[in-house]
């Protein structure tokens, strides 16, 4: 079985976000880089599934060279290869597009990518990678059984659970129940060491599509500080939720 596992490199939740050049510009300096937490979710049953059925794990992303630190440590957790597309993503369309012509190329039994990414959170790219590809698309994955061409797969729709029968090759977007965070992989010594030799494959795009899709950044606000009320002075709180909080 032939894994593609796509993966992105996203700010650890931890960091603190800064913006250059007006607004204009993510401060990338001092920010830690991990992989998307959804798509580890995927990476990891990418992994289950290799060890259940043989085959091969490859993980594909979009970035320049200094996302190549994650794309090791995906090799590290037990990816076989790595594919980097030698571009900055700007939106979903263009990463999808590239994506797309190595798929191609290169066709694989089954597409994982993660719900969203946790910078952006669109959620688009497992779609149009389905579209571009004509191949069936599920959602929102958290369980997924392979037995031959056949899958088993459980998406969360409103109100419940739906449960999908397709046949092989398709593209899922996986979340967390994909697989338990207690079976996140984490790398050893073992994993590193062979994650340096592991083929890393830098490739140019071929379209080089590019669609603006912000013109600025800004913080949220600053929260105001708390104001306490007495318990026992209700006119008080009355005015300031009148007055200052409007909200009544």
């Amino acid at each position: 079985m032939n894994i593609i596992v796509c993966i992105s490199s996203v700010p650890d939740t931890t960091s603190k976000i800064n913006f250059t050049d007006s607004g204009g510009k993510f401060d990338s300096d001092g920010v830690q880089f991990i992989i998307n937490p959804y798509d580890e979710f995927g990476l990891t049953k990418a992994m289950m599934l290799k060890e259940a059925n043989g085959g091969k794990v490859t993980v594909i992303t979009a970035g320049d060279i200094t996302i190549e630190p994650v794309i090791r440590k995906a090799l590290a957790i037990g990816a076989d290869e790595a594919i980097r597309i030698n571009m900055t993503p700007q939106d979903s369309y263009s990463t999808a597009v590239e994506i797309t012509n190595y798929l191609k190329n290169s066709p694989a039994d089954l597409v994982i990518t993660g719900r969203e990414s946790i910078d952006y959170n669109g959620g688009a790219v497992g779609g149009m990678l389905a579209e571009m590809l004509d191949l069936p698309f599920i959602n929102a994955c958290n369980g997924l059984h392979i037995s031959g061409d056949t899958a088993e797969i459980t998406r969360e729709i409103d109100g419940g659970i739906e449960n999908i029968s397709t046949n092989l090759p398709f593209v899922i977007s996986g979340q967390k129940g994909l697989v338990q965070e207690s079976e996140l992989r984490i790398p050893n010594m073992r994993g590193i060491m062979q994650a340096r030799t592991k083929p890393l494959q830098v490739i140019e795009p071929l379209d080089n599509v590019q669609l603006t899709i912000s013109s600025g950044f800004e913080k949220p606000a600053n929260k105001q500080d708390c104001k306490l009320v007495s318990s026992d002075n209700v006119a008080d709180l009355v005015s300031l939720l009148r007055d200052e909080a409007k909200v009544i």
